[in-house]
């Protein structure tokens, strides 16, 4: 990382007594929330963690984890106050947009350093915060990725199947404009309004020939995949779910074949660098699987925060204000922070992004179909 233009006091890094600098940790780790992805999330922020304290802490003090469950609750961002009340240096982590939309808005507010891992949706804040930074990429780059993708796979009219939400909503706009602006067509299918196989009559009557799933899992995504598949009308038509559902294995589990060749999004480069086929073969033997992209975001986060207490300390001020001096190797690539215009915090820009999809001959397999 940059040097900073103010080297911390010894004080500011090193507790004379040897207590913990802490960070706090929003992870969805319960339903309604996507548990398998918040185990993730958790595992790579664990991970660095072990590591930062293997390698001395920050400063001599051993760096500690305070994690709360959000199960995808916006309610439970409530438990930023208490995070805050506890001396957090900063919060990581979280995995939904709505609930990191509101943890971001009270982080603001509490004027207390927030590293958003996982969330993606463009507006983070109603209003730039010098406060909030973000790993993930903003949902409408890697959402217009997914679009291109789709755009040069043929299809020129994509049906979405979507249920009220405002992510899902988010989504839709950004599908349909960068669609409509290059001649092609999105049908809206509300999830809402009919039942799953009312979808596939619409959709066999709409003749998209694509059908996108921006819902909730495991349902109704699984029986809304299970219906498509077994619709004869519907043989061609291409399944997508540029959420990622398919990047974890409960999402195999449930639907075996069914669930390959359905193309979605994912945050990966095409081959690690060393470090991350270091940490990926770290978080492989902890999680006893393939890690996701969101794992990584995870170990990415602690990794720059731990760089950010060791540069300026744990002042909360300091923190914040380190954000674009930030210069950090991470697993998927050097890590720095910009003001990216619709987004309103310090976002790394960009990630690398994907379109992956399992392979129909082999579903533990991933296919690149499309780099953006």
């Amino acid at each position: 990382m940059a040097s900073s233009a103010h080297p911390p006091r010894r004080h500011e890094t090193e507790r004379a007594d040897g207590s913990p600098v802490r960070i706090g940790a929003l992870v969805p780790l319960t339903r309604p929330g996507w548990a398998e992805a918040g185990r993730h999330l958790l595992t790579g922020l664990e991970l660095a963690v072990d590591e930062v304290n293997d390698a001395g802490g920050i400063g001599g003090s051993p760096l500690d984890l305070v994690v709360r469950d959000t199960a995808a609750d916006p309610r439970q961002a409530a438990a930023v106050d208490e995070l805050s009340d506890l001396g957090v240096a900063a919060l990581a982590g979280e995995y939904h947009s709505v609930v990191a939309r509101t943890a971001a808005a009270r982080a603001d507010a509490l004027g207390l350093p927030f590293l958003c891992s996982s969330a993606v949706i463009d507006a983070l804040t109603e209003q730039p915060t010098r406060w909030v930074a973000r790993l993930a990429p903003a949902q409408s780059h890697g959402w217009r990725t997914y679009a291109d993708f789709l755009l040069g796979a043929g299809h020129s009219r994509i049906a979405v199947a979507a249920q009220p939400s405002v992510y899902w909503a988010s989504g839709t706009r950004i599908l349909r404009d960068h669609l409509a602006a290059r001649g092609a067509t999105l049908v809206e299918l509300d999830m809402s309004a009919r039942p799953v196989t009312a979808v596939c009559d619409a959709l066999a009557d709409q003749r998209a020939t694509a059908l996108l799933l921006l819902v909730g899992h495991p349902e109704p995504a699984v029986s809304l995949v299970r219906s498509v598949r077994r619709d004869q009308r519907l043989d061609g038509v291409l399944m997508g779910a540029p959420a990622g559902q398919p990047e974890f294995a409960e999402w195999a589990g449930e639907l075996g074949a069914d669930g390959a060749g359905i193309p979605f999004l994912r945050y990966l480069p095409e081959r690690l660098g060393p470090r991350g086929a270091r940490v990926g073969a770290a978080l492989r033997e902890r999680l006893g699987r393939t890690p996701s992209f969101v794992a990584f975001e995870g170990y990415d986060t602690v990794a720059v925060l731990a760089e950010v207490l060791r540069a300026h300390g744990t002042d909360r001020a300091r923190v914040a204000g380190s954000w674009p001096h930030v210069a950090v190797e991470g697993t998927r690539g050097k890590i720095r922070f910009s003001r990216t215009p619709g987004t309103g915090v310090w976002q790394w820009a960009w990630p690398p992004v994907q379109v992956v999809d399992r392979d129909p001959a082999e579903p533990a397999r991933f296919r690149i179909l499309h780099t953006g």
